[in-house]
């Protein structure tokens, strides 16, 4: 079995190969794409000087032409605090001539993607991450945010904004908490940092076709917070809470989810009901 291979790239002006078999390869590197086998780990720069890491079992190729540098088998790329994770791993640059650095400004992402930042993972088929925005865009199947105090699922997209602490996600989006869920069309979930250093989920607002669903009731509205260390949600907007064959119409409700109940408050419009008579 052949060793494996492992060596660094350090871009700079010129660019400088640091490893034993550099001296040799160096001439030829000039002319052809760089091919690694087994293990490569790439370092570069993105737009703003941070290293970029990029790891890959099956090598790394260096398409100079199309200013791509391509990374396959279990690839990794790390930067700071966020690491982007896929079968394959595209990384486009800028730069690279007349003694300019090279800058990676996208990475593209191909097959079992996972974006993890800080106790915050993303999971989806494909996904694009722009650098200069430190934005992940994921698309594909069973899409999924995964933290420690919430899991959001989407049908249509998951976006992670690292700069901004959000994730937003879009299509049937949906949060579920043992007996309770909560759908919309858009979910957008804050991020904080933790006394422990992890990132934890704060508050989701909820846009479009909100509904709200627990062990007794059902709760409908055009747009919502949820406030999710108090597990308490505010519905606004064409309210109507369900509970068996009863209804509730109003302007705004507050569901406790831990409780599962829900009240009708707020708002200038009254309150009407239907209620059924029981047997």
């Amino acid at each position: 079995m052949a060793p494996t291979a492992r060596f660094s790239i350090a871009v700079s002006a010129p660019v400088i190969f640091r490893s034993v078999a550099a001296a040799l390869l160096s001439g030829f590197l000039a002319l052809a794409p760089i091919q690694v086998a087994a293990q490569g780990l790439l370092n570069t720069d993105n737009q703003e000087g941070s290293p970029i890491e990029i790891l890959a079992e099956d090598g790394i190729e260096w398409l100079r032409d199309q200013q791509q540098y391509i990374a396959r088998g279990n690839a990794t790329a790390t930067r700071g605090g966020v690491a982007v994770r896929a079968d394959t791993l595209t990384a486009h640059y800028r730069g690279g001539e007349g003694g300019q650095k090279q800058a990676i400004y996208r990475l593209d992402a191909d097959g079992a993607v996972v974006v993890t930042s800080e106790g915050t993972k993303a999971v989806g088929d494909k996904a694009v991450y722009h650098l200069d925005d430190k934005v992940a865009v994921l698309v594909g199947n069973n899409l999924k945010l995964i933290n420690e105090r919430a899991v959001i699922t989407a049908k249509d997209s998951l976006e992670y904004w690292d700069a901004k602490q959000l994730a937003v996600a879009r299509g049937d989006a949906t949060v579920v908490e043992n007996e309770n869920r909560l759908v919309a069309d858009i979910l957008t979930a804050h991020i904080k940092k933790a006394a422990n250093g992890k990132q934890e989920v704060e508050r989701i607002d909820a846009l479009g076709g909100v509904l709200i669903s627990t062990k007794s009731e059902i709760v409908r509205g055009d747009e919502g917070v949820y406030e999710v260390p108090k597990q308490i949600a505010t519905v606004c907007g064409n309210v109507k809470i369900t509970r068996g064959e009863n209804q509730l119409n109003g302007d705004c409700a507050v569901v406790d989810l831990t409780t599962g109940r829900s009240r009708m408050t707020g708002g200038s419009g009254k309150v009407k009901g239907l209620i059924l008579p029981t047997q």
